[in-house]
């Protein structure tokens, strides 16, 4: 079966439709992402039972891997230790990032998500199939 570009999902039109959709979750999405501000806090894991920063006990596996790297360039055990370290201090920095929505008018907000959720709902309109209703000039067989 072909694809028909002109009208996705069976529906007349439809690529017109999923077109404006998108448009509309760009532009929404956009709005809304702009409007968050995202932060960085301390290192703080009080749920492991620490407490104050710490920071620097997430780099002992990196540094521990690049001194083995330096003695032995082919150890598996180092390359296996600089990327442990490094994803360990890169879901530190993910975890401990404060993310927060500034504020603004409750229009602007509306406008925003009445976007967003338009589009969506245009681009799922566009791509489902649908039935095609008899021509209303033929009549009934």
């Amino acid at each position: 079966m072909p694809i028909d570009i002109r009208n996705p999902g069976g529906t007349p039109g439809g690529a017109r439709t999923f077109l404006l959709g998108l448009v509309m979750i760009v532009v929404g999405g956009y709005l809304l992402l702009d409007q968050v501000q995202v932060t960085g806090g301390y290192w703080y894991f009080g749920w492991a039972g620490g407490y104050g920063r710490s920071f620097g006990i997430t780099l002992l596996p990196l540094l521990f891997g690049v001194g083995i790297l330096f003695f032995d360039g082919h150890s598996f055990a180092g390359r296996f230790l600089v990327g442990l370290g490094s994803l360990v201090i890169l879901a530190g920095i993910i975890a401990n990032l404060d993310i927060h929505y500034r504020g603004s008018s409750l229009f602007v907000l509306l406008v925003m998500l009445v976007t967003l959720v338009g589009g969506i709902g245009l681009v799922v309109r566009a791509v489902m199939p649908m039935e095609r209703k008899p021509d209303a000039d033929k009549p009934p067989a």
